[in-house]
């Protein structure tokens, strides 16, 4: 296997929420590994450190390897509930670069087949997920299934810049169409905004997805003193390219509101925060 990829025997493999998801209205998180391929440089899992489950190596080498949960879906199998509102997942994206090889979610998507909860979402930005179509098509035929699609900016360079190892922008809203096409519940998620043309890239999700859009601006520590925030790595980036004014919680809530106000435009609504991932809880 990948050099990249590690197997550990997990204890558990759902958790109780709390904090944002939990006020989303999720009962519980799925996270099917440690550590994440995609490597993002504004990623706030890396910032959490032992809070977010990882090990010292995990923060200190982001992005490197993933350490995946190999009994995961026996796990699930023993803790599923049909009362479950499960949100996949809130510390490593599911379909990074690692799982075309590590091949965790079929299993985990096939346990949700046998004991479907009452609301299973995935938050992905990778095109993988497209190879489990027929298993989330079968899961949506059980269960309310929803995908949450992340596409942080229309800007191409600028997804060079931040989430170098992430497909192009053009790709990831051809995975939304593709979803869409299939009958999932595809939405748009502009998380975390990134150097942009707020109406464009509002406009483009908008006609993939056809659904409200849900956002969430960079973390900072002027608006949060405690907790995640946005690694210094993009903050470093936004520094030397002039993007500084993207970390601004004013600026911020103004792009917010650019978005919000093409949305409504479009006969659809744009929510931040817990408010905007409530959508794909109910």
């Amino acid at each position: 296997m990948d050099q990249r990829i590690r197997q550990a025997v997990a204890r558990s493999i759902l958790s109780k929420t709390s904090g944002f998801i939990a006020e989303a209205g999720f009962t519980h998180s799925l996270t099917p590994a440690r550590n994440c391929t995609f490597g993002c440089t504004y990623c706030y899992v890396p910032t959490m450190r032992v809070q977010g489950g990882l090990q010292p190596e995990d923060w200190r080498r982001w992005g490197q390897f993933t350490t995946v949960k190999s009994n995961a879906a026996e796990l699930l199998r023993r803790e599923l509930r049909a009362s479950q509102r499960i949100y996949c997942s809130p510390l490593v994206d599911p379909y990074q670069p690692a799982e075309a090889e590590a091949r965790i979610m079929p299993g985990i998507l096939e346990a949700l087949c046998e004991t479907p909860p009452l609301v299973f979402t995935l938050q992905t930005r990778g095109p993988l997920v497209l190879r489990d179509l027929e298993l989330i098509t079968r899961l949506a035929g059980k269960t309310r299934v929803r995908v949450s699609f992340s596409i942080t900016t229309n800007r191409d360079e600028v997804r060079k810049l931040y989430e170098p190892l992430c497909a192009p922008i053009a790709e990831r809203l051809n995975v939304v169409r593709a979803l869409r096409e299939a009958g999932i519940e595809a939405y748009v998620t502009l998380a975390p905004l990134l150097p942009c043309d707020p109406e464009e890239l509002a406009r483009l999700a908008i006609e993939a997805s056809a659904r409200d859009l849900i956002g969430d601006p960079l973390h900072t520590r002027v608006a949060k003193p405690r907790g995640a925030t946005t690694r210094e790595a993009a903050v470093y980036i936004s520094e030397t390219r002039g993007f500084e004014k993207w970390h601004d919680p004013v600026y911020q809530a103004a792009v917010g509101e650019r978005i919000r106000e093409t949305a409504e435009a479009s006969g659809v609504c744009f929510e931040t925060g817990p408010l905007g991932f409530a959508r794909l809880a109910r």
